[in-house]
């Protein structure tokens, strides 16, 4: 999947030298869709859905209306983007989730989570546990070693919390917009990026 989702939030978080917080208590200020603004969070190349390790990242559509607080939701939304990309994928195979579970420290922040049903366009369901793949790869190991009898039964084990996201349908369609843009981005820029990295190279 994507290579610099949450690592995206911390480079930002970085540059601004602000906490977590701050930034995204500016982000729910602006509106969905970021006022034109998109972020391709190809920070350490990319790999779902484009095999690149030469792409980059970068904001689109800055212009001087944009502040800070645009910047840090048109990066959330990039890096949601970028999931969607995923689960697009899957919808084209016929596999069509009626809910997307949502672990690890992202999933503790109200933002993230609605963002992420109205960018993907399906309720989000946080699970009670903090750990995502290391967990999941645990319980196969159990499944292997013999403590589950199956997936199934070494699933029953996760909980969730009580709190079932649901898409605003006003911010769907913003964003269902948008992502058309952001997947029109990378095939018309990805030239460029190459070259960008070739005058970059010492």
């Amino acid at each position: 999947m994507t290579l610099s989702a949450g690592g995206s939030l911390r480079w930002w978080r970085d540059v601004t030298g602000l906490g977590y917080d701050e930034l995204v208590a500016e982000a729910e200020a602006v509106p969905a869709g970021s006022e034109g603004l998109v972020f391709l969070p190809y920070l350490t190349g990319e790999r779902t859905p484009h095999l690149d390790p030469l792409a980059t990242g970068g904001f689109i559509g800055l212009t001087a209306r944009h502040t800070r607080g645009h910047m840090t939701r048109a990066l959330m939304e990039g890096v949601l983007f970028s999931l969607r990309d995923g689960i697009e994928i899957m919808r084209g195979l016929g596999i069509r989730p009626a809910e997307i579970r949502a672990t690890g420290g992202g999933a503790g922040s109200r933002l993230w989570l609605q963002l992420q049903a109205d960018v993907y366009g399906a309720p989000i369901q946080r699970l009670a546990i903090e750990e995502g793949a290391a967990y999941g790869a645990a319980l196969l190991g159990h499944v292997a070693g013999g403590s589950f009898a199956n997936i199934d039964d070494a699933t029953s084990v996760v909980h969730t919390v009580d709190q079932l996201v649901e898409p605003d349908p006003n911010a769907e369609a913003v964003y269902d917009e948008t992502y058309a843009v952001y997947r029109s981005l990378y095939d018309s820029l990805r030239k460029d990026m190459h070259r960008l990295g070739e005058l970059a190279a010492p």
